[in-house]
């Protein structure tokens, strides 16, 4: 029997041959990633040095990226002093993959690491966020882990007792129709297998569908399979892949790819046809609380936030520019857009995105995870509504556990923006 696309991934980064499904194993780690909260995973760090007389010194400083993300600029003394530290380790290690709170460099981490080229085809990335699924995206192994693992990982170079996890395969066949794209897949996805679908499992995705989609829509998709409860999500890497590592991260060196084999054995295979598939909108309080468009087209929105590590690309920023180019938001509405880095905030304002989205009254802000979180710019009041093109609708995670919040595209975030209600962005549809 062959391997799936992730066991081989670990096959390779163990030394081995193959690995088996339930295999524990330790693999070497190719990146490994933090945020803010790397001061927790600092602090495990120099405890596991402590009283040794050795110098705590971490395995590669070339192979560990520091972003700072969720809380920019800093919201508070204790952010900003937890900032200052981390400068100062990073410093001290010679982090070189580190990115402050700057307008030339800065941005969500989940997509810093892609558009600067530092996750590969066939590696492993860590990170302590759970939303480090997105790499899969770039056919890697990337999975979240917590700050004491990494403080391990920092340490040793691998990850501690890795079981090789199951694989589900997703086939996504058919054609998007207008006013509908990644999102709304990965959305149905998991109104169709539930939250807990794929626990502990990889969504490992094919089909015409994906073949076609661009990296940035399998950013999306790869984004949000922790929210299936999967371990990662994987598309297995192409062209498309070899052309965003040169054309859009500058990666000149050369790039191996590998597929799964073809006799690889799956736990479960989803059949998917986009064909028919409309807006989907994920109701409070959680992310499999799934159902099209129609059945909640009308609920009035306080607020709508287009932006995040899920749909903060430029191509999502364009999207909404255009929808809202020449209209105005709703006047009982607050719109606030979060571009994913600030390279994609300056490309959207040569394009002119920036400058339709504020004249038509949208507030555009600095890139960050602040308002995604419930942390930092863009909480909702007590009884408010939210509509958002993030990945998670829990009690309290826009900063409120007496808020609503709905989840969706970046079409139907804009459209709505006008209406001032759940709006399907593909008109008398």
């Amino acid at each position: 029997m062959g391997m799936t696309y992730v066991q081989k991934v670990l096959a390779k980064a163990c030394g081995k041959e193959s690995v088996a499904v339930g295999d524990v194993v330790e693999p070497e780690v190719d990146l490994a990633m933090s945020h803010e909260n790397g001061t927790m995973a600092m602090n495990q760090f120099l405890k596991i040095h402590e009283g040794t007389g050795i110098k705590p010194d971490i395995w590669d400083p070339n192979r560990i990226a520091i972003i700072f993300d969720h809380r920019i600029p800093a919201e508070s003394a204790k952010t900003a002093t937890n900032q200052k530290n981390l400068r100062a380790f990073v410093g001290d290690q010679g982090i070189t993959k580190f990115h402050d709170v700057r307008g030339d460099e800065g941005g969500i981490c989940h997509q810093i690491l892609p558009e600067n080229g530092y996750v590969r085809p066939g590696g492993v990335v860590v990170g302590t966020d759970s939303h480090t699924t997105s790499h899969g995206a770039l056919g890697a192994f990337a999975f979240g882990i917590g700050a004491t693992e990494m403080a391990a990982v920092w340490t040793l170079g691998h990850v501690l007792n890795v079981e090789v996890p199951a694989t589900i395969k997703v086939n996504v066949t058919g054609k998007f129709p207008e006013g509908v794209g990644p999102k709304d897949l990965i959305l149905h996805l998991i109104g169709k297998i539930s939250s807990e679908g794929a626990n502990f499992k990889v969504l490992e995705f094919h089909g015409e569908v994906i073949k076609s989609m661009s990296t940035s829509g399998r950013l999306v998709i790869c984004n949000m399979a922790v929210e299936a409860g999967a371990t990662a999500g994987i598309v297995p890497p192409d062209e498309e892949t070899l052309s965003y590592l040169k054309d859009e991260a500058g990666v000149t060196d050369k790039i191996v790819i590998f597929s799964p084999d073809a006799d690889a054995e799956y736990i479960q295979t989803v059949e998917i046809d986009v064909s028919s598939l409309v807006p989907q909108i994920a109701c409070p309080h959680t992310i499999d609380n799934v159902c099209g468009i129609d059945k909640v087209a009308g609920t009035k929105i306080d607020q709508i936030v287009v932006g995040s590590c899920t749909n903060g690309r430029l191509d999502d920023i364009e999207t909404a520019a255009l929808i809202l180019k020449g209209k105005k938001v709703n006047h009982g509405t607050r719109m606030l857009v979060f571009p994913a880095t600030w390279r994609i905030y300056r490309r959207a304002m040569k394009l002119g995105y920036i400058g339709d989205l504020s004249e038509a009254g949208a507030v555009v802000c600095n890139p960050g995870c602040g308002a995604c979180l419930g942390v930092h710019q863009g909480a909702i009041g007590d009884g408010e509504v939210a509509l958002a093109t993030t990945n998670r609708n829990f009690k309290g995670r826009m900063g409120n556990p007496k808020g609503f919040i709905y989840l969706c595209s970046p079409a139907v975030a804009a459209a709505s923006a006008i209406t001032g209600v759940i709006t399907d962005p593909r008109g008398g549809k």
